[in-house]
């Protein structure tokens, strides 16, 4: 699992843990979930997370959103899974950015002792919202926890709201940190017509796309941006779930995932939010599987492959294709 916004992953068993110690809130479950067959537009899923941020506002929280999401990716037969979470202080409990990121670290490092079967490592996120000179404070945690966390900080992710800046914004820290050795996975064209943003990011370029909804449909996307992306081969995370509940994408066959795999581009299939989405990787992989009449060796390969993609070392991605071997069908 590449593509894994932390706050956007918490199950409803963990909500209603959260919710019992905060009951002054009035925050019911179903505000922070899109069940099965309903949908909500980008718009509300943004104002979702303001809702599920007003829960999470002690480290004691974000220690236990943090185990329970490693858990249940483990539960689902996760084995590699790249969180994603963007620094957040909280004037009322005092926490701070550092301390944040500090406690999803303590998370994984708890669980790894605690001997869970899965490898996690985090990307540190800039949301659009903040703007270049909180990006550039990020950029700067960043690549501070790269050198401090032995390999399990390894990148920065860009996400956020769409509409809110422009991607020019943020290009001179996303080469700061590309320079530093932290790797990039970019939000871009999760929305239509941001051709110019894209291509402006494009040029970095990014490690990883994030969605690329909107890469090919646009004339200037198909005639200009795809071939950006394919010759320098950037692997995309595609979120079916996510795009179908946000109404990105029309419906599961007019998704974008066919478009990149029968090129044979690097594709990788991701939850964004299995909280919010009501999803989980399984069901991802069942749901492309089922839509596109992929078959079990088709769909060991698209997991194989991925392997391809991650951003932690060389030794850890052999490591985990030799697990991937021994379950080849």
């Amino acid at each position: 699992e590449l593509h894994a916004h932390l706050n956007g992953c918490i199950s409803s068993a963990t909500m209603k843990k959260l919710m019992a110690q905060k009951p002054y809130l009035q925050i019911q479950n179903g505000m922070t979930v899109i069940d099965k067959g309903k949908k909500r537009t980008l718009d509300e899923c943004f104002q979702m997370f303001q809702i599920i941020y007003q829960i999470t506002t002690r480290t004691e929280d974000i220690l236990m959103i943090t185990k329970d999401v490693i858990k249940e990716f483990a539960d689902d037969g996760v084995k590699y899974l790249e969180l994603r979470s963007t620094p957040r202080e909280e004037k009322s409990t005092g926490m701070t950015k550092r301390m944040y990121v500090e406690t999803v670290l303590e998370g994984i490092k708890q669980c790894k002792e605690e001997g869970l079967d899965i490898d996690v490592r985090l990307l540190i996120a800039i949301n659009r919202r903040g703007g270049p000179a909180v990006a550039k404070q990020t950029v700067k945690l960043a690549e501070e926890f790269l050198l401090s966390t032995d390999g399990v900080v390894v990148g920065l992710d860009l996400s956020g709201d769409p509409t809110v800046r422009h991607g020019q914004d943020f290009l001179e820290p996303l080469s700061e940190a590309k320079k530093a050795g932290l790797k990039l996975a970019l939000h871009l064209s999760e929305i239509p017509n941001q051709e110019e943003e894209t291509k402006i990011l494009l040029g970095l370029p990014p490690d990883r796309i994030g969605h690329g909804t909107f890469l090919n449909s646009a004339a200037t996307g198909s005639e200009e941006l795809v071939p950006l992306v394919r010759q320098n081969r950037i692997p995309i995370e595609l979120c079916m779930t996510s795009n179908i509940k946000t109404q990105t994408v029309p419906s599961c066959d007019k998704h974008h995932f066919g478009y990149w795999y029968n090129m044979g581009h690097p594709a990788v299939l991701c939850t964004d939010d299995k909280g919010v989405f009501a999803t989980d990787l399984s069901q991802e992989y069942e749901l492309v599987a089922k839509t596109f009449n992929l078959n079990r060796s088709q769909m060991w390969n698209l997991s194989y492959e991925s392997i391809n993609y991650i951003f932690a070392s060389s030794v850890v991605k052999s490591k985990l294709r030799e697990q991937w071997c021994k379950l080849k069908p």
